[in-house]
């Protein structure tokens, strides 16, 4: 499966394909970026380059560092050593909460809802700058009522562009598998994000709602933002991604293309096989 060329990939058509390669227009940009557990480097990339306005998957085996390599730069975990930035503002060493406020938010391997909790409070625990948040400012509803109705309003207004407006009131424990996943990326939203990373968004998610997902993945490229997503799924890498970023033993070894990529013998060595060594747009 083979998606049509995006235009968000056409600034990406002169870059070469090799890892740490400069982008255009870059959104994130990490230099020397380590994690070690005991003795093991669970992540090592020397230069890693985000581009503005595409979807970029993030590939590789099982123990790449893939996931490791999302908590460091979402503050989620603390790197051994390394910088990064988005949009030009450091990032190394700011707590998660605050990158989040910077615009660059991220969605969890296994969602993170709090179950009893109703699927509309889910998406207001998002809200950015609420006042009513402030000890003092708590006492005074006058002063955030106005704001909080707001909330509501966008919250209703992005589960209705998930398809979940209708569970609005319903526990969100209640909600299946595809349906939490669909839950965190509208909650992401909230925060008006311009990167949004998503850890696996099609793991545990049945076949019905995958194309859902990957619709609605499109649609964040469609309306400027940038996606970064962790993916085992060649066929989903290859229908949506505009670049495609390849991981093993922590270590960047490959970018490019999902054709480029899917074909490179070092890609097919570390990761896809012997079986994927062909053209995707060929059958077996």
């Amino acid at each position: 499966m083979t998606g049509t060329p995006s235009p968000a990939a056409e600034p990406l058509a002169e870059v070469a394909p090799q890892p740490g390669v400069p982008k255009p227009d870059a959104l994130l940009v990490a230099d020397d970026v380590r994690r070690t557990f005991g003795g093991l480097t669970a992540v090592d990339v020397d230069h890693l380059e985000v581009q503005r306005g595409s979807i970029t998957a993030l590939i590789g085996p099982n123990g790449a560092g893939k996931t490791t390599l999302f908590n460091l730069l979402t503050g989620f975990d603390k790197p051994d050593g390394g910088r990064w930035s988005f949009d030009g503002v450091p990032l190394q060493g700011v707590s998660a909460h605050q990158v989040a406020r910077q615009g660059m938010v991220r969605t969890f391997q296994l969602t993170k809802v709090l179950a009893e909790m109703s699927v509309l409070d889910n998406m207001l625990l998002a809200t950015r700058d609420h006042p009513g948040e402030r000890f003092f400012s708590a006492f005074l509803p006058a002063r955030w009522r106005g704001r909080e109705g707001d909330a509501v309003e966008r919250a209703r207004e992005l589960l209705a562009k998930v398809g979940l407006d209708a569970k609005a009131s319903d526990a969100a424990g209640t909600l299946s598998g595809g349906q939490r996943k669909l839950l965190e990326m509208a909650r992401a939203l909230m925060v008006e994000p311009s990167l949004v990373m998503l850890d696996e968004p099609m793991a545990g998610v049945n076949p019905a709602l995958t194309q859902t997902l990957l619709h609605h993945i499109s649609a964040l490229r469609d309306e400027g933002r940038t996606v970064l997503f962790v993916e085992h799924d060649m066929d989903v890498v290859h229908e949506i991604s505009d670049w495609v970023v390849v991981m093993a033993q922590g270590r960047v070894i490959a970018e490019g293309p999902p054709r480029h990529v899917t074909a490179d013998p070092a890609v097919i060595d570390a990761y896809l096989g012997t079986a994927h060594h062909r053209d995707p747009e060929v059958g077996p």
